[in-house]
């Protein structure tokens, strides 16, 4: 395990350098645990607390499964003839429990707005201001049956028949862009309410997709620029970069002359990201080295008629999902707490680092950067065990590691284990101060001049 984290885990240098770690002495604890242990129980205990220490959403350990020893999570549904799609997306994960009630609901004078939209929306007055609250509970599509049913329906999916991997992509595609037309009309509905501070409540959410670059997108009062990638050298990743390219160079060999040039800019991009990626043995070699941003090539959309070609998706992924950019326009507050974690910490960080939110709660659990390219655990030798790990690192503006965890401009000091209503009462405590520095962010960024809105 040592071996593997020494190699593999991109935020080894952060955890030794910033939160002032010795993994030595974590190591030498385990092991002399280890050799303490009367029993496979307290064995496997004692490197379960090893990987607790890490505090890392996506740093896990998979024991091997026992043959016989486990049924299925859900034989009803496994058994059960599909012949809804109800059923249809319940066997295939959809499941609306991965989506809790949230902090804001519990905010006095909170007052459902809800329509027909996946995403639940509100109305709470503090100090006078109309505060349109809009709830995202997880950024998984897992989460959101009725889009999956939906989906279903808009692409004719025969549930009764096998849906192979066609299928499924198919599938997966629409729920996302039914994911996206319901937050817009979400926000719209909120527009329609006459608020005037859009309150996204992100408590406990666990994460989910880079769907979160488009739904941050839609909410964005400016245009965002994406956090950089950091991941270790390795020929598989250079390899995708060097494909990358040189799809893009045969794309450009179609093209008119306005379209070609761009491509042919954008090639050569990925290619020196490509050359960088490679592996080096010296001792000068960084640990981790430049893989773009999290949108993919470019930080930001293409204007104009690029950002409309079939290639767009390819320099920018978020260009897959059918958004608009700043659907909402005023200013937003973003609340978190300490079981807000991965992507919905990419969501809060990419408003915040690009000035166009406040963020408030508590600092966040700290899962940073999760699976880039897929996940590929290492299997340990003598146990079996499947130790999965992040292969990459996000930054934020200042340089530093979104592991970290997001720190809120406005603390309320509400803890995990705190009642909805003592959650409820220390936030509303704080909102007045809130909605005060997201005016004053959105007052600052109109005399400069910042807002460049890209439809």
């Amino acid at each position: 395990m040592r071996a593997a984290i020494d190699e593999h885990y991109p935020n080894r240098d952060w955890l030794t350098e910033q939160r002032e770690v010795s993994l030595d002495r974590w190591f030498e604890r385990t092991a002399a645990a280890l050799r303490e242990s009367l029993s496979e129980y307290e064995a496997r205990r004692a490197i379960e607390r090893l990987i607790e220490r890490f505090n890392d959403g996506h740093v896990a350990l998979r024991w091997p499964t026992i043959s016989g020893g486990e049924r299925s999570a859900k034989p009803e549904i496994a058994n059960e003839p599909i012949t809804n799609p109800d059923v249809f997306c319940a066997a295939r994960g959809y499941d609306s429990n991965q989506v809790s009630v949230g902090t804001a609901a519990a905010l006095p004078g909170f007052t459902p707005t809800d329509g027909p939209e996946l995403f639940r929306t509100a109305a709470v007055t503090t100090n006078g201001r109309k505060l349109g609250v809009l709830r995202i509970g997880v950024f998984s599509p897992e989460g959101y049956p009725d889009a999956c049913k939906q989906a279903v329906a808009n692409v004719r999916i025969a549930v009764d028949k096998p849906c192979n991997d066609a299928c499924s992509d198919r599938l997966l595609t629409e729920v996302l862009a039914v994911m996206t037309r319901s937050m817009i009309a979400s926000v719209e509905r909120l527009k329609a309410a006459h608020a005037e501070v859009l309150l996204v409540d992100l408590t406990r959410n666990g994460g989910g997709t880079d769907w979160t670059e488009a739904a941050a997108r839609i909410i964005s009062p400016v245009t965002l620029e994406s956090a950089r990638i950091l991941v270790r050298p390795s020929d598989a990743i250079a390899d995708r970069w060097r494909d990358l390219s040189a799809k893009l160079r045969k794309e450009a060999s179609g093209q008119r002359p306005d379209n070609r040039q761009p491509l042919f800019g954008y090639a050569e991009s990925a290619e020196r990201i490509s050359k960088g990626l490679r592996p080096c043995v010296a001792a000068s070699c960084p640990r981790l080295v430049s893989a773009g941003f999290t949108t993919g090539l470019l930080p930001t959309r293409p204007i104009g008629a690029v950002s409309k070609q079939r290639w767009a998706t390819d320099v920018f992924g978020p260009a897959q999902f059918p958004y608009r950019e700043s659907v909402w326009d005023g200013p937003v507050i973003v609340l978190v707490d300490d079981e807000t974690w991965s992507a919905a910490e990419q969501f809060a960080s990419l408003l915040r680092d690009n000035d166009a939110a406040i963020v408030m709660g508590t600092r966040t659990g700290g899962a940073g950067c999760g699976h880039l390219y897929g996940n590929n655990p290492v299997t340990l030798k003598n146990s079996g065990a499947k130790l999965e790990m992040p292969n990459c690192v996000r930054l934020r503006r200042d340089g530093s590691n979104e592991v970290s965890g997001v720190v809120p401009d406005v603390p309320t000091g509400v803890r995990w284990n705190d009642g909805p209503s003592y959650a409820g009462r220390l936030t509303a405590a704080r909102l007045p101060d809130a909605i005060a520095q997201a005016e004053a962010q959105l007052r600052s960024r109109n005399q400069a001049g910042q807002i460049d809105i890209r439809k």
